[in-house]
């Protein structure tokens, strides 16, 4: 039985892969099926472990980092070395809560700005770990938060796309230096 990906849980000066933030379309476009899972994406979902833990993330979507994959790396406990990562690849969201809750999010591809957003309580996904083993997944609270907001990234989705208060996100935009014009509202 395989082990999970071991990545040290550490900030590098200079991780492997280069954030892309809110104005690059790359975080605009439907991220394509994985289909081939080998050493190649196992060494893809490595580096992106790392420069999430490099920027102070719990998570990270493929496409924030120009990869055009379906591939999540998640870890609701960076601070928590026996803790292992989650790697979703291809996730599908089978079923939402009925009950939503308001919780603040930020992302990394928008450093500085968090803002309320609602969000299904729990969310159930079907996905592939990092060894093409079909899983799936009961989640609340954070790690369910976590999944909803970087599966959105694979569907060029941003969490800002979702903020209801749009006078406080015009302002919190402005404030860290992004155009409110890079957000396109989910009515």
């Amino acid at each position: 039985m395989p082990v999970e990906i071991a990545v040290e849980k550490k900030k590098l000066k200079n991780p492997p892969l280069e954030l892309h933030y809110l104005g690059n379309r790359v975080l605009r476009q439907p991220a394509k099926r994985v289909s081939k899972i080998d050493e190649e994406l196992r060494k893809t979902v490595r580096e992106m472990l790392q420069t999430m833990y490099s920027n102070d993330g719990i998570g990270l979507a493929a496409p924030q980092v120009g990869i055009n994959k379906q591939l999540i790396v998640i870890d609701c406990e960076p601070d928590n070395p026996a803790n292992p990562p989650l790697v979703l690849i291809n996730p599908v969201i089978k079923q939402f809560s009925g009950e939503v809750c308001l919780a603040q999010e930020g992302c990394l591809s928008i450093p500085g700005v968090y803002m309320d957003v609602k969000r299904p309580q729990l969310v159930e996904i079907a996905y592939k770990d990092e060894y093409g083993h079909p899983k799936t997944l009961k989640a609340g609270e954070l790690l369910g938060r976590c999944i909803q907001h970087e599966i959105d990234h694979l569907n060029g989705v941003v969490f800002v796309d979702r903020v209801e208060n749009s006078l406080a996100l015009v302002q919190e935009l402005s404030k860290h230096g992004f155009s409110h014009q890079a957000v396109k509202p989910i009515v």
